[in-house]
């Protein structure tokens, strides 16, 4: 089990996080709200979105993965079978179900406390399956362990993909405040 990266608090965007975001993503950020949590490299890994975007579009993902080290470590989690797993252990473990469906509940309430959007799913599959741990993973880091237990389970079988550094470099001058 690896060393999960340490909580951090929720922080407006600056003009360098826009950046990071730009570059981790390759297109500009929509709806950005947050830095819901920063990797230990500095850059933000997880970002809060409205519910709604610019346009109006619902946009039930309230977190968002952004780092492409941790999307990519995650993507290899999905493709070798964990999901599939994870929803099997869901449907034989009453209390694991508890738990997750507390996860599912918790993201709504974070989630229509900015807007409510009625009628929504929350997301990642939650409550009753597991569809997309990108989600789950974002969940877990932007509200911290024993949230959602899935997303901390993922968390823990994912390397250290802080450990090479920054996946983005940007540059001192492109915010007011350097970070």
């Amino acid at each position: 089990m690896q060393t999960p990266p340490p909580t951090t608090p929720r922080t407006e965007p600056s003009d360098a996080d826009v950046e990071a975001f730009k570059q981790q993503l390759g297109r500009p950020p929509r709806g950005l709200r947050a830095i819901a949590h920063r990797c230990p490299c500095g850059q933000p890994d997880v970002v809060e979105t409205a519910p709604r975007l610019p346009d109006g579009t619902p946009f039930p993902t309230l977190y968002y993965l952004t780092c492409p080290r941790a999307a990519s470590a995650i993507g290899t989690l999905e493709a070798n079978g964990v999901m599939k797993e994870m929803t099997e252990r869901l449907a034989a473990d009453p209390e694991l179900a508890d738990a997750y469906r507390a996860a599912h509940e918790d993201y709504i309430r974070r989630r229509d406390e900015i807007e409510e959007l009625t009628g929504f799913p929350s997301a990642g599959g939650m409550p009753d399956r597991v569809k997309c741990l990108h989600v789950l993973v974002a969940h877990s880091l932007a509200a911290g362990p024993g949230v959602n237990p899935l997303g901390d389970e993922a968390i823990a079988m994912l390397p250290e993909w802080w450990r090479k550094g920054p996946c983005v470099t940007v540059s001192e001058t492109c915010g007011e405040d350097g970070k």
